[in-house]
């Protein structure tokens, strides 16, 4: 009997911690973690961009009879965009997300409204420095769009993470995380900026 007792417990003690292995603490835990290092990715890179643009703005300047409402455009687009912080916990608030990508879409929006402007300007154009920023304009550019996919992904595999069994039991029971936002391209980013002559 006493055996019989015993190879029970044994038993439930395995059960137990197999269930437990099983449950998915872990992996939600590390999926969560990606999805912040992925946020710290991407607004790294959108500060690079952000950083790029006093420089920018201040050759742009230097051309003579240049647009300033073009330039006052981009120096109040950064400046809102800069303003606006998200904290990893502030990534599952819808709004708060809205305005963040609408902030800075809204800087997209006017460097691609300032470089259409600057085809106006052959002297601009020529200008060394002017090209090197905007090589590196061009480069941040990027690099966010593939932070922004990362980020994305991060966001998906941690979304299903939080939803699927046994995973959605741990969440609700244990964790009560909630799914985080995508980071989308803000609708004003999406129009492209009419060229005129």
């Amino acid at each position: 009997m006493v055996m019989k007792y015993s190879m029970a417990r044994v038993i439930a003690f395995f059960l137990f911690f197999s269930t437990l292995y099983g449950c998915g603490y872990n992996s939600i835990q590390q999926n969560e973690e990606a999805v912040n290092r992925s946020w710290g990715d991407l607004g790294s890179q959108l500060q690079r961009r952000a950083d790029l643009v006093p420089n920018l703005v201040a050759t742009v300047k230097g051309a003579a009879n240049f647009e300033k409402e073009t330039l006052t455009a981009v120096i109040e687009a950064r400046s809102k965009a800069t303003s606006i912080q998200l904290t990893p916990e502030m990534l599952s608030d819808p709004a708060a997300m809205a305005k963040f990508r609408a902030a800075q879409g809204g800087l997209t929006s006017s460097l691609s409204r300032l470089m259409v402007a600057v085809e106006r300007y052959p002297e601009l154009k020529a200008n060394q420095n002017f090209l090197d920023l905007q090589s590196q304009l061009e480069g941040s550019e990027n690099r966010i769009s593939v932070a922004r996919q990362r980020y994305n992904g991060a966001v998906e595999i941690f979304n299903v993470s939080i939803r699927q069994f046994p995973n959605s039991l741990t969440n609700t029971l244990l964790l009560k995380l909630k799914a985080k936002e995508y980071f989308k391209v803000d609708e004003a980013a999406k129009a492209v900026p009419a060229v005129k002559f």
